[in-house]
Parts: structure tokens; C-alpha cells; sequence
């Protein structure tokens, strides 16, 4: 398996299912009429990111995991999106971003140094392996499952199939 397939096929996975939860989630809302701003607001704990900020982060590891494992520019994302559609939106746009690396791009990136910022003033440099076992991928999922339990948490009819992207 080259390191492309490792890497890009997993971030299309999860971007292409958050789309579709984010589908049920929008129409959970208007069968029960909840205020969609409830439930992109929903957390799982106080202490926690809310369902909006968890779909862009998801969409950040995906797109910044890509530029960094081939060492193209980072792109940046202003966070503004403050609707269902404007997320879906995000998730589209990563789609295409991370659709646009070729593999040739990824070859030799697990075994090349990635840098990437760990805090305000500080950076962390590992192989690209561990880079994406150990930081982009874990994030990235773990974000995605965030956002899938506060969907399920405030009663949208989603499952572990649609969480795979499988419905």
C-alpha cells in the first residue's frame, strides 16, 4: 500500500460521512423544529468544543494532514461557518482540496520530517509515519466521533453506518 492510500482514502471517508450526518442533522431539525443554532452549539460537556467547531477541525486535520505530509502550503480557514450548509460547504471544499494530491506527491513523506505548530510558541517535528499515526489521523477521528456523539446525543437518527459513511 503506498502512503497515499493510507492517508488520503481514510480523509475522504470521514469528510464524505460528515456531510451526510450533517444532512440528517439538518433535517432532524426541521421535523422537530429545533433552531439548527441548538444544535450546532451542542456540546458534550461544557468544557468541550461545540458541533460546529468539531466539523472544522475535522476539515482542518484533513487539510493541513495533506499539506504537511507533502510538504505543500497549509492552508488556512477563517471558522465563520455558522449554518448546516456553510459547514457542508467546508467539508466539500476539503473534499476537493485533499482530492487534488497526486501520490507521487506522497512518496517518501512517511519518512520525511513534518513541523507543525504544537501551541502558541512552540512546534513539534516527526517522521511523516508517526505524524499521521500519532497526531493528524487520531485528531482527526477523534473530532469526527465528537461530532457524531452530539448528533446521536440530541436524538438524530445516525449509527455507526452512517458514521462509517456505509448509509
Amino acid at each position: 500500500m503506498s502512503f497515499y492510500d493510507a492517508v488520503v482514502p481514510a480523509y475522504l471517508q470521514m469528510l464524505n460521512s460528515l456531510i451526510g450526518l450533517l444532512t440528517k442533522a439538518e433535517a432532524h431539525c426541521a421535523a422537530k423544529k429545533v433552531d439548527p443554532a441548538v444544535l450546532l452549539g451542542s456540546r458534550l460537556f461544557p468544557d468541550m468544543l461545540p458541533l460546529s467547531k468539531q466539523i472544522q477541525l475535522v476539515s482542518d486535520f484533513a487539510a493541513k494532514g495533506c499539506a504537511r505530509l507533502t510538504h505543500s502550503e497549509v492552508p488556512s480557514s477563517s471558522d465563520t461557518e455558522t449554518s448546516f450548509g456553510e459547514l457542508k460547504q467546508r467539508l466539500a471544499k476539503t473534499i476537493d482540496y485533499v482530492k487534488s494530491f497526486k501520490p507521487e506527491q506522497f512518496e517518501g513523506a512517511d519518512a520525511k520530517d513534518v513541523t507543525f505548530p504544537a501551541g502558541p510558541d512552540k512546534s513539534i517535528t516527526m517522521k511523516g509515519q508517526q505524524f499521521l499515526s500519532a497526531f493528524s489521523l487520531p485528531n482527526f477521528y477523534f473530532h469526527a466521533a465528537i461530532a457524531h456523539g452530539i448528533l446521536r446525543h440530541n436524538g438524530v437518527d445516525i449509527g455507526k453506518r452512517d458514521f462509517l459513511g456505509a448509509n
